[in-house]
């Protein structure tokens, strides 16, 4: 068909003229001028070749179905160039006309009709030495279709001749390398096919099935728009179809089988008014219903769908729309439109459609047209006597496009003309004219036109040859008469950082359901936080299950992939949503344990005081005169220490109390042990010097040596806690190997080997103190000493040494407990055997409080 529709010309190296060797009828309407623009449009459905060989004469195809806005679209360029003309300003002492063809719906058609406008079609012309003038055209405004522009412009492009498609989406078309002539005012499907991924997001449907025609409309889009919905993060595809060209019931019948099973509920359809009826068809037959239509730029203002049968169907779609423009005078210049009787195949398009719309015929009929019987036009009739989608200029959509079109190509012209010779952009800083033009000049000049319309819009084109794209959004209304009206709910454009920016009145938008509201459609429900998504194996990636997060980690977002680790010192909360403070964990003063130990520590101290009060009071009796008071008042702040340093075990760990604690406790009981030890040498050495030659012990146990004794001991202690504070200080730590959700303050004791040490000393003192305990607990006095420290040795050791195993099996708070509880209960033995007689000879039984009843002998048999 292609081939058949070229124009074939025969030429010679001896001969200096080309002659055509056939004309392609074509369906036009031409205006004469200083220079021309060229127009495709869709008057016609479809066309009809009739068979023909090469030995019979041509016959030229016949174009069928009348489109009425078709033809109001080559009536919109038409409009333009009048309008261009009779402006002062743009393009002065230049008259533009126009050639406008119509493509019939049919490749091959619309082929011829652009390599027509390319080459010029007069008959014969003379082969000159320079190739140079005004071209035929300058530009063309068209096609509509995709397909048919890909065919054209791949040829023309060769030649710089700028197309400037209304209607063409095909996102292949952006490709400059291939067609580095084509320019559209209408957003490609790249932006289309964002656009509905915008729509899709807003409303929260990431599960949708995906329709598609049959041809590179289609096709591109099915490749795109996975690509693009899996880069943005907006969902998945449930199934993809291809609507086949034709009559196929079967397949259609398949591809609602499918969508009737899927749970997608969404169905995004990319096609033409052809699929779509066959498919409702289907749709209506087995009545599908529940699903929520989006509507591609191709069909959302087609009135062939808006019918009562598909109406319960398509009610509530949701449609991308060309923008939407307003063209003052249009209307005031239709009505003036006239057929031509005397110039039938300059104006033929004006003369078919005034054919179809008063249902008349011109006598003889054009060439190559279907003769319909009726009635005979005058040319005179009255456009406002008939009802006609013609007048009709309240949604300018492809005509607002085609508007501006035209503009782009005038005021590349207005600009190229406008040129200051020397100044100009080529070699040599020359300027382009029309006596010598080449259209590469004028390409120049269309890429970088800038203007704005009055309706407000700005056209501009970008690298590709794309204007600034923008949509309507579309809802499709169900009135109560069943009827269908669509309104404009919003509008997706691109912003000045090249992102789409969607803005819906979702308050307008009417939903076919039963709840009003829209529709839910999703593989897999979203994740709340505090659980992440885990795929199903084999499926798409929006069809997954929620797995909670597990202990330590949180997801604080919906549709969490993965979850995060929460810091050091936090822990997940129960919900696993976000992460809390870790409870702390140490000995306090506020827990029960520790409110009871403080108590027992203060109640110790406040005895030992008491005591001290009493000894004090009766410091002069012979019981406390006996075994040097002085070392009593000394054990006696010794024990108050003991109870008082178990104090900086309790409340939360710092460098101060850690370092302290140890050093406290451990200078305590050598204190209060060495004056045990001293007491217990003391008994002996009276003893010893009781019998006959034992005067000289008493001389090395003076008070004097007594005090220097314990000094000596305590030094000892005092040098190994310094070694150990500066060597290897115990500080506060946050442990975490107890439990996850906690940190147990503590005190590291920094060195094993000073905290050993401090330890063994303690031991050795108190065993040394036992042993000589031990061996004088049977001297002859009625108030032994001796039987008093054994006991409390006895008592101290018994506690201490249950208190190392106890210690390092109880974990964090608990071995401060520990530790509190041995130092207590040690304290409080030693305070109870050395002093709790005494107290109650001094209170309760003071007749032997005497000096004779302290030292007496027991009555013994020789």
């Amino acid at each position: 068909m292609i081939y058949s529709s070229l124009f074939f010309s025969e030429s010679s190296f001896l001969s200096s003229s080309c002659k055509l060797l056939r004309t392609f009828y074509l369906n036009g309407l031409h205006k004469p001028g200083d220079v021309t623009l060229g127009g495709l449009f869709e008057v016609h459905y479809s066309s009809v070749f009739p068979e023909q060989t090469f030995t019979s004469a041509p016959h030229q195809p016949s174009c069928q179905g009348f489109d009425t806005l078709g033809f109001r679209h080559a009536m919109t360029m038409a409009f333009a160039v009048d309008e261009i003309n009779k402006n002062p300003s743009l393009l002065p002492n230049v008259t533009l006309g126009y050639s406008l063809y119509d493509n019939c719906a049919t490749l091959s058609i619309g082929f011829s009709a652009a390599l027509a406008m390319a080459s010029g079609q007069e008959e014969r012309f003379s082969i000159q030495e320079s190739c140079s003038g005004t071209p035929p055209v300058v530009g063309i405004v068209g096609d509509p279709f995709s397909t048919f522009s890909i065919a054209a412009s791949d040829v023309l492009g060769l030649y710089s001749l700028p197309m400037v498609s209304y209607f063409a989406t095909c996102s292949c078309l952006s490709d400059r390398q291939r067609f580095p002539s084509f320019f559209r005012t209408i957003p490609s499907d790249a932006f289309q096919v964002r656009a509905m991924i915008q729509i899709l997001k807003h409303f929260g449907w990431t599960w949708a099935g995906l329709l598609v025609s049959d041809d590179d409309y289609g096709l591109h889009v099915s490749r795109s728009f996975q690509t693009d919905l899996t880069r943005s993060g907006g969902g998945c595809l449930a199934y993809t179809e291809v609507l086949p060209w034709g009559d196929n019931p079967r397949e259609y019948q398949r591809i609602v089988d499918v969508m009737t099973k899927s749970t997608a509920r969404v169905v995004i359809v990319f096609a033409h008014q052809m699929h779509m009826i066959q498919l409702l068809e289907q749709v209506v037959k087995q009545n599908v219903t529940g699903l929520q239509w989006i509507a591609s730029e191709a069909w959302t203002l087609l009135e062939g769908l808006q019918i009562s049968a598909f109406t319960p169907f398509l009610g509530g779609t949701l449609g991308i729309a060309v923008r939407r423009g307003e063209i003052p005078g249009l209307r005031d210049f239709l009505l003036r439109i006239r057929p031509d009787q005397n110039n039938i195949s300059e104006n033929s398009m004006v003369r078919l459609f005034w054919e179809h719309t008063f249902q008349c015929k011109f006598l003889p009929p054009p060439a190559g047209l279907v003769e319909d019987a009726g009635a005979q036009c005058s040319g005179r009739e009255d456009l406002n006597s008939v009802t006609t989608d013609l007048l009709n200029v309240s949604e300018l959509r492809p005509e607002y496009n085609i508007y501006k079109a035209v503009y782009a190509l005038a005021h590349a012209l207005n600009d190229m003309l406008s040129c200051v010779p020397g100044r100009g952009p080529f070699s040599g800083n020359t300027c382009a004219s029309l006596q010598t033009l080449e259209l590469w000049q004028l390409m120049h000049y269309l890429e970088r036109v800038n203007f704005t319309t009055p309706f407000g819009d700005q056209v501009t084109f970008d690298e590709n040859g794309d204007a600034l794209p923008i949509y309507d959004i579309m809802n499709w209304i169900w009135l109560p008469d069943g009827r269908i009206k669509v309104q404009s709910v919003g509008e997706v454009h691109r912003s000045a950082s090249k992102e789409e920016e969607l803005t819906i009145d979702e308050v307008k938008i009417f939903w076919n359901f039963e709840s009003k509201k829209p529709p839910r459609s999703v593989c897999s429900d979203s994740c709340p936080p505090g659980t992440h998504m885990v795929r199903r194996k084999g499926e798409p990636l929006c069809c997954f299950y929620c797995v909670p997060c597990s202990e330590g980690k949180v997801s604080n977002k919906t549709d969490s992939l993965e979850c995060f680790s929460c810091p050091e010192d936090f822990w997940s909360s129960p919900q696993r949503d976000h992460c809390i403070p870790k409870k702390t964990e140490f000995l306090s003063y506020q827990e029960p344990l520790g409110i009871c130990l403080t108590v027992t520590s203060l109640l110790g101290t406040s005895i030992c005081a008491i005591v001290l009060g009493i000894f004090i009071y009766h410091r002069s009796t012979p019981i406390v005169r006996a075994n040097n008071s002085e070392l009593s008042f000394l054990l006696l702040v010794s024990l108050k220490l003991c109870f008082l340093c178990s104090l900086l075990f309790i409340g939360r760990p710092r460098l101060w109390t850690c370092q302290l604690r140890h050093a406290a406790f451990g200078i305590s009981f050598v204190l209060c042990v060495s004056c045990i030890l001293v007491r217990t040498m003391v008994v002996l050495a009276v003893f010893k010097a009781s019998k006959p030659g034992g005067g000289a012990y008493l001389k090395w146990f003076g008070a004097v040596q007594q005090r220097g004794t314990v000094f000596a001991l305590t030094c000892v202690q005092v040098a190994i806690c310094t070694a150990w504070i500066v060597t290897a200080s115990p500080a506060p730590h946050k442990n975490t190997q107890y439990h996850n959700d906690k940190i147990v303050y503590e005190c590291v004791v920094g060195s094993i080997i000073g905290f050993s040490a401090l330890l063994s000393y303690i031991s050795v003192l108190a065993i040394l103190s036992f042993v000589l305990a031990f061996l004088a607990r049977n001297l002859p006095d009625n108030f032994n000493e001796a039987k008093l420290i054994t006991f409390s040795m006895l008592i101290f050791c018994a506690v201490w040494v249950a208190f190392v195993p106890a210690y390092i099996n109880s974990p964090g708070k608990y071995a401060d407990a520990v530790e509190v509880f041995a130092i207590l209960a040690s304290s409080f033995g030693l305070l109870v055997a050395l002093f709790g007689p005494k107290c109650y000879i001094i209170l309760l039984r003071p007749e032997r409080n005497t000096k004779k009843a302290i030292i007496g002998y027991k009555t013994t048999k020789c």
